[in-house]
């Protein structure tokens, strides 16, 4: 296509004449000058972002937080407290982001939130699962490889690389995710007192973190690592992306209990306070706890949603065991299934897996390390001598899984 030289010549929409236009390109019958094709590309732009936003907006109306703890209940034994927390941190997201804010309307500010729990109790877990029925993008993203800027690690805003990612790049989608950061623990600054010194990895990281929380713009790398001058960026709101915080804070029962005026190993004298579990200490976590752990207040004060998850025990394991829809058990079936063998357990050996669980203290990935002790030897000598055999059946035993068990090294787990 070219301009057209006919000064008699005049735009079909406009009517600008050929001589007041910098360029008028000829169509089949028609004419279009330089500034409507200008003015139609604004207008198909605004019109595929308000599209957008309307189909973003009908997905995010879909799921309620009664449905959110319906799906976790089937991956994710007990824990209903924090699985309700959640799942309405979540539902409240989405109905942030529907939220058309006029003059004189509300503004709902977003919910940032806060995991506490014991390792193995399942706080990855949760994230895990909830993001398998989201409707916005989803990262998880692990706090222990972050470290101050300008030194050996990673960037604070690396974080947002792994939701530019799981978004496609699409950064209007982005801006609309939600973040899991695990680990959150392992960037506490190591004494209560300010440092004086740098505490690259700890405080440090905390002060980073503050903006990105709170909702800025910030200039985020697009494959991750340290950010350079001459590096393309891409610009990220943060105000509308959710935040949620995990870890185990090894250790917090002590200055939970400090404040309690209890022990940890024991019991209180004061009739008053008998009602104290003193085997779960977490259920009366409060943000003073998260302070003398090591976490700055600025911080907290931008996760204003505390909740935990309750310590395993014996039959909580069991049912994690066997129920759930990708429970353990249910998984070395399908691993066996595919060789063509049918795999079944004595009843005992459930209770036999429990046992040494409970004894390790390690949570449901205690459950994972017993039985790969247990099924190794099976694993790994099934695929070559089947054919030889004509196996169809694996039956295990609590004498074949004991014999197993004290055959390999899985029992220095063990805590004395």
């Amino acid at each position: 296509m070219a301009k057209n030289n006919n000064s008699g010549v005049h735009c079909s929409f406009c009517g600008m004449s050929k001589n007041d236009a910098q360029m008028l390109i000829a169509g089949d019958g028609a004419h279009i000058c330089d500034r409507c094709i200008n003015q139609a590309g604004e207008i198909l732009a605004e019109e595929l972002k308000q599209r957008k936003s309307k189909t973003l907006q009908t997905a995010l109306k879909l799921i309620r937080p009664l449905e959110i703890k319906e799906h976790l209940d089937q991956y994710v034994i007990g824990q209903d407290d924090a699985k309700k927390v959640i799942s309405v941190a979540v539902y409240n997201h989405y109905k942030r982001l529907n939220q058309k804010v006029d003059k004189d309307e509300i503004e709902i500010e977003k919910s940032n939130l806060i995991v506490v729990g014991e390792t193995g109790t399942g706080k990855t877990l949760l994230a895990k699962t909830v993001a398998k029925i989201l409707n916005v993008p989803f990262s998880i993203v692990d706090a222990t490889v972050l470290t101050e800027a300008g030194y050996v690690g990673e960037d604070v805003e690396s974080i947002l690389t792994r939701l530019l990612q799981a978004a496609d790049y699409d950064v209007a989608a982005a801006e609309r995710g939600i973040i899991y950061i695990d680990e959150i623990d392992k960037v506490a600054r190591k004494s209560d007192n300010p440092s004086i010194t740098r505490d690259v990895s700890g405080e440090g990281v905390q002060q980073a973190l503050l903006k990105i929380l709170e909702g800025t713009v910030v200039n985020v790398p697009p494959q991750g690592g340290r950010k350079h001058p001459d590096q393309k960026m891409i610009a990220v709101n943060t105000s509308n992306i959710l935040f949620i915080c995990g870890g185990a804070f090894d250790g917090i029962q002590k200055k939970i209990a400090n404040r309690l005026r209890t022990q940890t190993v024991g019991y209180r004298m004061n009739e008053d306070d008998a009602e104290i579990d003193l085997k779960n200490l977490y259920k009366y976590i409060t943000p003073q706890d998260l302070k003398s752990f090591g976490l700055i207040p600025e911080l907290i004060g931008r996760l204003p949603v505390l909740t935990y998850l309750n310590p395993l025990d014996k039959e909580t394991l069991l049912s994690i065991l066997t129920v759930p829809r990708n429970a353990l058990i249910k998984q070395y079936r399908k691993l066996f299934e595919y060789e063509g063998i049918e795999l079944k357990f004595d009843a005992e050996v459930y209770n036999f897996i429990v046992d040494k669980a409970d004894e390790f203290k390690l949570g449901a990935r205690g459950l994972r390390s017993i039985c790969e002790a247990i099924m190794l030897d099976a694993m790994f000598e099934i695929p070559t001598s089947k054919e030889k055999t004509n196996q169809k059946e694996l039956h295990i035993t609590l004498e074949y899984a004991t014999k197993k068990f004290e055959k390999s090294d899985i029992k220095k787990l063990q805590v004395a």
